[in-house]
């Protein structure tokens, strides 16, 4: 009898520690409020082949080009560039006017894509970045013990997302955008002055009105 007591109070011990670690599985471990979820910024190259010659794009090419910005819905954080094995002013021109109505300023140089370009050919490239949190939501955590005072897996995942989703131009996420150095003190001031020096509106006194009544 005491040695069967003995291997079943050996079973019921193991058993408790098995399911004491299981209910570890999963436990947070980051103890920093800094997020372990940051948004991944994806660059995706868009491309379209076009006839030039000496006197830039043609027409029928210039429509087509302009068909395709507004088919790519050609908008603010995409990067215009242009792979002319000529150089050709006269075609980067026409290209930033169709560009321009978009708002896009056309980019010095661009990315390398696949294939090559035929002779008599320029490649437009439209580079567009996509910003999004990778892993989000995460509810891998399945024990309610936290031993470690750590944040959720998921912690983060709400609030940099929506920044992934709403920023504008998701390169910014990387590197922001730089000032012009330019000072704009003088142009707020005059709005200030103005305000200050306006006479205030009962300075000239109440204005009067008839107190006739009708019969």
């Amino acid at each position: 009898m005491p040695i069967a007591n003995t291997r079943k109070l050996a079973g019921v011990l193991a058993l408790s520690i098995g399911l004491t670690l299981g209910a570890c599985g999963g436990m947070p471990t980051n103890r920093s409020l800094d997020s372990v979820k940051q948004p991944v910024i994806e660059r995706t190259n868009y491309t379209l082949d076009v006839r030039a010659g000496a006197g830039g794009l043609s027409i029928p090419e210039q429509q087509r080009l302009s068909g395709w910005f507004e088919a790519m819905d050609l908008r603010y954080g995409d990067r215009v560039s242009i792979d002319d094995p000529m150089s050709s002013n006269a075609t980067r021109e026409a290209v930033s006017k169709l560009a321009s109505r978009h708002g896009i300023l056309i980019n010095q140089g661009a990315p390398v894509t696949a294939g090559y370009v035929d002779p008599g050919n320029v490649r437009i490239v439209i580079t567009r970045s996509n910003a999004y949190v990778p892993g989000c939501p995460d509810w891998s955590a399945k024990s309610d013990m936290n031993y470690n005072n750590a944040t959720s897996p998921g912690y983060g995942c709400a609030t940099n997302s929506n920044i992934a989703a709403m920023v504008a131009n998701p390169e910014d996420l990387i590197k922001g955008q730089e000032g012009t150095g330019e000072t704009v003190v003088s142009t707020s001031n005059k709005a200030i002055d103005s305000y200050r020096n306006q006479a205030p509106t009962g300075e000239g006194g109440l204005a009067e009105g008839a107190t006739g009544g009708g019969g």
